[in-house]
């Protein structure tokens, strides 16, 4: 009788059939994921791809004024799929935003189960798809919402891969990744503090009101989330996408 299987905390393994997690779970190794650290260097080889499980890391794009986030990663994702769609190398470097852990698994490996058993390729590739369409929407946010929608956006997203209502996020941290000026982001803080959707202090956010935080995000935020479970069902038939507009997002864990 075969061992059972370990708990598939992140989405994308949890997705595929068994025999594919058995075919790799052999290259995969725990990792602990620490604040502030680089996954992946911009314009590098991308020696591993990392399956988050908890923790959440940042796409970053290092632009002439700075820094800027135009993806999020947590457990329903991988950080690399440049690497899963053929490439050695992005533009964009990878960065963790706060203490969690992953299993990753060295890019070759990867690629050399894939090639025994293709039907991995086809969740990964659905992800590929989904996560385009989030920096597309992260794109839309930036182009034509203001910061206070924008913070209500990230709040948001962060709480989709976190556990609770408490968020370690300092307002300097945040000003980096939504490319806007410190006090602005102070500004808009308490703005979602005034409207009772929010509490800030001392670098934690603790989410009251989730209803309106959407309402202030407006329709920069759902239509990515909507599509990844829409895409998630076509791997996991017995999953069923909620519609957007329900009082916790179906991207929720």
């Amino acid at each position: 009788m075969s061992s059972p299987q370990p708990l598939r905390l992140n989405r994308l393994l949890a997705a595929l059939a068994n025999e594919d997690y058995a075919a790799l779970v052999s290259s995969l190794e725990p990792v602990t994921l620490n604040p502030g650290a680089t996954l992946i260097e911009a314009h590098s080889t991308i020696e591993h791809v990392y399956f988050p499980e908890s923790g959440i890391a940042s796409m970053i794009a290092n632009t002439h004024d700075g820094r800027i986030e135009i993806g999020m990663i947590g457990r329903e994702g991988l950080v690399g799929l440049p690497a899963v769609l053929g490439t050695d190398r992005t533009p964009f470097s990878y960065m963790v935003q706060g203490t969690g852990k992953a299993h990753r698994i060295a890019t070759l490996a990867l690629r050399a189960v894939i090639a025994e058993r293709p039907a991995i390729l086809r969740a990964l590739c659905l992800y590929a798809v989904a996560m385009s369409v989030q920096t597309a929407q992260t794109t839309y946010a930036y182009a034509s919402f203001d910061i206070k929608a924008r913070l209500a956006r990230r709040i948001l997203m962060t709480q989709d891969r976190a556990d609770g209502e408490t968020l370690l996020l300092t307002h300097e941290f945040l000003s980096t990744m939504l490319g806007s000026r410190r006090p602005s982001v102070t500004v808009a803080m308490q703005m979602l503090e005034g409207v009772g959707a929010i509490r800030a202090k001392r670098g934690r956010i603790t989410v009251l009101d989730r209803d309106k935080l959407r309402d202030l995000a407006g329709d920069s935020y759902q239509v990515a989330e909507d599509e990844y479970e829409r895409l998630m069902a076509e791997v996991q038939p017995g999953l069923t996408p909620t519609p957007s507009g329900n009082q916790v997002s179906d991207f929720d864990y």
